[in-house]
């Protein structure tokens, strides 16, 4: 298969897209646009065609940097659960949020916990995937790794799904990892 990296996804343009901005919603949306566009204008690797394109792109982030609900009597959950909501993303309409602790279920949840990416052949035979698009065959995430001092803390993944069995390969996500430290190193992440 061929590989996410720069030369399906221009970096340079990436980096562009990027630069004067610090506010992850938008960064976030740019980026997702930008990757997905970019592999579906190659056909004879991931484009158009309804058997081996790249049909989602996306990011789910850790609940704690959204910004608190306004203007609404919900009252918070109690207790220690901590979930990835639904950010920017390119593609056909996604689950809203996926458990990280303490039920965690599926790539995204099992990616970001391990903080490493997971490049899965064949989705209908991962233990706990979540199917938000039937038609996806093989799904690669990677995790949004912020690096402070010490410490790396896991704050999202970006998500990419392919209608194609194995659609993904260790070349991609070599390509991919480097996308998403351009990304976290190009935003400010605040929690409350």
């Amino acid at each position: 298969m061929p590989h996410a990296d720069a030369s399906f996804v221009p970096g340079s343009q990436l980096e562009a897209l990027l630069d004067g901005q610090r506010n992850w919603v938008s960064n976030l949306a740019n980026a997702s646009s930008q990757i997905f566009n970019s592999l579906q204008a190659f056909p004879a690797h991931f484009g158009r065609d309804d058997h081996k394109a790249v049909n989602w792109c996306g990011f789910y982030i850790v609940d704690h940097l959204f910004p608190p609900p306004r203007n609404t009597k919900a009252l918070p959950i109690p207790g220690d659960n901590k979930k990835l909501l639904l950010g920017p993303f390119c593609g056909k309409p996604a689950c809203q949020f996926i458990s990280v602790y303490p039920n965690p279920r599926g790539v995204c949840a099992d990616a970001f916990n391990r903080k490493e990416s997971l490049i899965v052949p064949e989705v209908d035979r991962y233990p706990g995937h979540i199917a938000c698009d039937g038609e996806t065959k093989s799904e690669i995430v990677v995790p949004l790794l912020l690096r402070q001092d010490d410490e790396t803390e896991a704050i999202g993944v970006l998500d990419l799904d392919c209608l194609a069995v194995g659609g993904f390969d260790a070349d991609d996500e070599i390509g991919l990892n480097r996308i998403a430290k351009l990304i976290v190193s190009s935003c400010d992440w605040y929690s409350r």
